[in-house]
């Protein structure tokens, strides 16, 4: 997967995983495999499914939640990270 100059994976990368994904599943839907190969696109499926959820968890991680003050204005609050 590609990822950007900070580490993190790309929106392409993730947009091109979640494209494979769909792509693997209409395949296994369609019933015309032989088993092997089944198999074979289940564990590519898995693999990109963690990809994709793993990178959805790391956005996650940089969303601000919206909060509003009392006096009715929005301020921005960082999203807390889990990893602390």
């Amino acid at each position: 997967m590609s990822e950007t100059n900070s580490g993190a994976p790309s929106l392409a990368s993730f947009e091109a995983s979640l494209e494979e994904l769909e792509r693997i599943v209409k395949q296994l839907e369609s019933g015309d495999l032989p088993l092997e190969k089944a198999l074979a696109l289940f564990e590519k499926g898995i693999e990109l499914s963690t990809a994709c959820r793993r990178q959805l968890l790391e956005a996650q991680t940089r969303v601000e939640i919206l909060l509003k003050k009392r006096n009715g204005e929005i301020q921005p609050e960082p999203f807390p990270d889990s990893k602390e």
